[in-house]
């Protein structure tokens, strides 16, 4: 077999055992997981000056990330929250609860107590 015949056919077994490796690393990720709150403000002035950029601040510094946060909420089957709405994506599980349980997040959630009733699950994503 010639030299460039022998090198296409290790670079192409190269190329597959990348593919296959890669395919596997792909299956091994973790799904994220998406926080899902309906909130009933009472005092919707203290509410966003006292609570909110605090919530954010602990939500940023876990590793969480803000995907959507709404008051207009459109019904697409059944009946809308008659609340506002806020998505929050998170790694994994874990790292969701240890932000709920931070001295942080708890500090904040107090405040927030105080101006509104919060309703929350978790909704697994797939993996990416």
């Amino acid at each position: 077999m010639k030299s460039s015949y022998k090198i296409a056919v290790a670079m192409l077994a190269g190329v597959a055992l990348g593919a296959l490796a890669v395919q596997g690393l792909h299956a091994q990720a973790k799904p994220p997981v998406y926080l899902v709150s309906e909130i009933d403000v009472t005092n919707v002035d203290a509410y966003t000056k006292e609570y909110v950029p605090k919530v954010r601040a602990t939500i940023k510094a876990a590793g969480g990330r803000l995907l959507g946060a709404s008051q207009k909420v459109t019904p697409v089957e059944g009946d809308a929250p008659k609340s506002r709405v806020t998505i929050n994506a998170w790694d994994s599980l874990e790292q969701m609860r240890a932000w709920r349980n931070s001295p942080e997040y708890k500090e904040a959630r107090r405040i927030g107590d105080k101006y509104a009733k919060f309703r929350s699950f978790a909704v697994e994503g797939v993996p990416q």
